[in-house]
């Protein structure tokens, strides 16, 4: 790894950090404007000495400064805090979420790949054909209906009326399938129309009619020159909607019940579990860091033009 790459890692890295830092923060701040947690963890007919001594137990009778540093502190050395709930570390309470919900990403992250790149590829290679239409319409029908509403429609239809798919828990595969399709689809209809606009562009360079010419077969025309050239804009589409399964994973867990930090998240927020909610959020932006990191790194590793422009740009 070159220096002008140790370079462009630690940039991103320190990008990272702060922005790791600015999530950390906000979410602490709103959390505790936004309610007291004695309130809503101890019984309405709490009295007074007993909130009082809710708050003390918990630091929260200190001023929002004073918690603040407390809690970036105990970060730094690895203690996310307690949860007013459990009683446990937030850390484990949160731990034992994440398996349900990377179950869950990874088959609409697989569902999203297996049928945005090809459809996309497909309604491409066959521009104003009934394919094309047919793609580009079930697109439009991804984008426009809100997950958690298609998701209510899947209950209605296979659960309720057909009773082949159970509506909620987890299990089997027949548990995941519904909110695997109800989280995919957006993404999916997403990266087709995304590969389309790629590979439509990539068809018409100069460098595919020149490779028709020598008389390679469009098989290999579209898998060794087309797809690779394509695959850079699509790469970014697929980081970004890997945060859009992370952020939509929180719906559709509520709405299948499916134990993962999603619905986690939900309940720990209307309960007030401050160290709960701020684990989870953590979490969360800590995976669109390496997310995003990760999609940086395949440019450069797809198409190694991206790094000699940079270097051209830091020299600059």
């Amino acid at each position: 790894m070159g220096a002008m790459s140790i370079h462009f890692l630690l940039t991103k890295l320190a990008r990272g950090i702060i922005t790791l830092l600015l999530a950390m923060t906000f979410v602490f701040f709103v959390l505790r404007a936004s309610g007291d947690p004695a309130q809503i963890m101890l019984a309405d007919d709490a009295s007074p000495a007993a909130m009082e001594a809710f708050r003390e137990h918990w630091g929260l009778d200190r001023s929002y400064l004073e918690q603040y540093f407390a809690y970036l502190g105990s970060v730094i050395r690895g203690d996310f805090g307690v949860s007013f709930r459990d009683g446990r570390p937030a850390l484990e309470v949160i731990a034992e979420r994440i398996p349900a919900t990377l179950q869950l990403g990874a088959a609409a992250l697989l569902l999203t790949l297996v049928i945005g790149i090809p459809a996309g590829v497909f309604a491409a290679l066959r521009r104003g054909s009934w394919v094309d239409h047919l793609t580009m319409t079930g697109t439009i029908f991804g984008h426009s209906i809100p997950n958690f509403f298609l998701g209510i429609l899947l209950i209605l239809l296979f659960s309720m009326t057909l009773r082949w798919l159970p509506s909620s828990g987890t299990g089997t595969i027949w548990h995941l399938l519904m909110p695997a399709v109800t989280l995919g689809t957006a993404s999916a209809a997403t990266i087709a129309r995304f590969t389309r606009s790629s590979m439509l562009d990539i068809l018409n360079k100069p460098f595919m009619r020149t490779a028709k010419a020598k008389g390679i077969t469009p098989k290999n025309r579209v898998l060794r020159h087309a797809l690779p050239n394509a695959a850079i804009p699509v790469v970014t589409v697929v980081g970004m909607r890997i945060g859009g399964l992370i952020g939509g994973a929180v719906t559709i867990e509520t709405v299948f019940a499916w134990p993962g930090i999603g619905l986690l998240l939900v309940n720990a927020v209307s309960q007030r579990d401050l160290a709960v909610v701020q684990g989870v959020i953590l979490l969360i932006a800590l995976t669109m860091v390496i997310v995003n990191l990760i999609v940086d790194l395949t440019y450069g590793w797809l198409d190694p033009r991206i790094e000699v422009h940079n270097k051209r740009k830091a020299t600059a």
